[in-house]
């Protein structure tokens, strides 16, 4: 079967667009497509999730086959490969709708995903683009997230303008997997960040000094990162742990990032110690846990709280 017509441009808000999974991440996404005049079919398990939506002017779909006959351009921002699959293949999956042209996958999904839902959309004559994105909630909510895309420049070229609305865009090559592969690079980056941002605060505090002292030094320094910049001083200093990523998420990542290095014969020693250590934080703290609790592993392992009202030597 060929392609569906690809060429119209999305960016028409007469319109509509379709958009799957509505929880932390594609709620806010959903809403900007809203704010900026598309109408928007939405579907989710949750329907408190859809509820917030339809509230905010969207449409309730049934099903992911009912979004995908109610728009040209269906986005979906899934938290498993196994969802994304069932989404997109299952009995009431997006290849059996009838307007679909472009499929555009959000979530991260790993290459073998995207590959297989590349292969089974194009049977049906659909597009399809992994476009993961980074940036978490905040950059969701704001309009600020990286957009990692590969696929069909064509299709690509149909719903830059649409994704741009989400945040910035990058078109990383045509092969499906491409932007999978750096978004899972980017997340084993991040992780590796607040992994070691943790274990050098850790002996900070053991020799006695002001974690809260250290990132300001260290923010100003060769060292800083964004756990060191962001996520410690919002999230860990404050013993919140609640950046808004869920530990089981992150070493899904990182797990996935794994096996594609292997898959390529690179190395990962660093990468395997970051997991082993969101290993430990999803057996301690759950898998719903905030990935920041990786802190809280290196604490108990080192005798120590990263605090600033316990700055003084342990």
């Amino acid at each position: 079967m060929g392609d569906r017509h690809v060429t119209r441009d999305p960016t028409d808000a007469r319109e509509p667009l379709g958009f799957i999974g509505v929880g932390r991440m594609g709620g806010p996404m959903a809403e900007r497509l809203l704010a900026a005049g598309h109408p928007v079919a939405v579907y989710d398990r949750d329907e408190a999730a859809v509820a917030r939506l339809v509230s905010a002017g969207a449409a309730r779909a049934d099903s992911p086959a009912a979004v995908a006959s109610a728009a040209g351009v269906v986005l979906a921002s899934l938290p498993t490969p196994a969802v994304v699959l069932d989404v997109v293949r299952g009995p009431n999956g997006v290849i059996h709708g009838s307007a679909v042209r472009i499929f555009v996958d959000l979530s991260t999904s790993g290459v073998a995903a995207a590959i297989a839902i590349d292969g089974s959309l194009r049977e049906r004559g659909i597009q399809s683009l992994d476009a993961p994105v980074s940036g978490g909630v905040a950059g969701a909510r704001a309009g600020t997230l990286a957009l990692m895309a590969s696929g069909p420049r064509a299709a690509f070229d149909a719903v830059e303008t649409v994704l741009a609305r989400l945040g910035r865009v990058f078109h990383v090559g045509e092969k499906p997997g491409l932007g999978q592969t750096l978004k899972l690079a980017n997340n084993l980056m991040s992780q590796t960040a607040i992994a070691i941002t943790a274990e050098a605060l850790a002996l900070g505090v053991k020799a006695g000094l002001d974690p809260q002292l250290m990132l300001d030094v260290i923010n100003v320094s060769s060292g800083r990162n964004t756990a060191s910049d962001v996520k410690f001083p919002k999230h860990v200093l404050t013993r919140g742990f609640d950046f808004g990523f869920a530990t089981g998420l992150a070493l899904k990542d990182v797990r996935m990032c794994l096996d594609e290095a292997a898959q390529f014969g690179v190395p990962m020693s660093v990468g395997r110690s970051v997991g082993e250590l969101l290993s430990l934080a999803e057996q301690e703290y759950g898998a719903d846990s905030d990935c920041t609790c990786v802190a809280r592993v290196v604490e108990t392992r080192s005798g120590c709280e990263i605090s600033p009202k316990r700055g003084g030597k342990s």
